[in-house]
């Protein structure tokens, strides 16, 4: 069957497909549902119109049955006039004869009508068939469809990450980083080198300046003491003795 001829050729064309070629098969598998929708919207179309030959044809079988029905009755309603003596029997025997022909004729063409019916019905069930069969595998294919891209998009991301991470050369990595380990070093010695360099750049006069307040302090620190002592009487206790 074309179907799953076609159905073939996806699977086909994923199965020969290379890894790194995954839009390939998106297509591929694209394309065959578009196809299986296509013969989708064939079927349904079939499927209404032999439904429509079905109902036709059994309209018809009804139609002539009740055809036959009506000309035995009238062929009844001769043959009873006659009995009657309302009519001239040869003459209700001859019309009476013509319904019944018309009856069989009507009987006939129900049972045909009828047979045609059933061969409609049969071919309306396999259609039926098909179009489920349709319907499942186009329902397949587009949820394979949507793993088969996700995967894609998962695939693509992890080769982009670990080309990413193969283009990095671990041992320039390395060396970059004592590079600036080393940087960060001379940098530091440097600022110390400056510290050290600033402490020692005072001015003779500086230092002159800080020996003297520190020598100011502490002769001040003895005047007050001994002002205390004189105040309290113990410098002059200290004479007497």
């Amino acid at each position: 069957m074309k179907v799953f001829k076609r159905l073939f050729k996806i699977g086909e064309a994923e199965a020969h497909s290379a890894i790194d070629k995954l839009e390939d098969p998106i297509k591929m598998t694209e394309q065959g549902i578009r196809d299986l929708k296509s013969d989708l919207d064939k079927s349904l179309q079939s499927l209404a119109e032999v439904k429509a030959m079905a109902i036709r044809a059994k309209n018809e079988s009804e139609s002539h049955r009740n055809k036959a029905k009506d000309y035995e009755n009238k062929a009844m309603l001769l043959l009873k006039k006659a009995k009657d003596g309302n009519m001239d029997a040869s003459e209700a025997d001859r019309l009476a004869s013509e319904a019944l022909v018309k009856k069989d004729e009507a009987t006939t063409q129900a049972a045909r009508s009828k047979e045609e019916q059933e061969k409609f019905e049969n071919n309306v069930a396999q259609l039926d068939q098909n179009v489920k069969k349709l319907k499942s595998q186009i329902s397949h294919f587009e949820n394979e469809l949507k793993t088969l891209k996700a995967r894609v998009k998962v695939s693509s991301a992890t080769k982009k990450l670990n080309k990413q991470m193969a283009q990095i050369d671990s041992s320039s990595t390395v060396s970059m980083l004592e590079r600036m380990k080393d940087k960060v070093e001379e940098e530091e010695a440097l600022a110390e080198s400056y510290g050290d360099i600033a402490n020692e750049s005072r001015s003779l006069d500086e230092e002159i300046d800080a020996a003297i307040e520190s020598g100011s302090a502490e002769e001040k620190a003895s005047d007050d003491l001994a002002a205390l002592k004189a105040k309290l009487g113990m410098d002059k206790k200290e004479g007497e003795e």
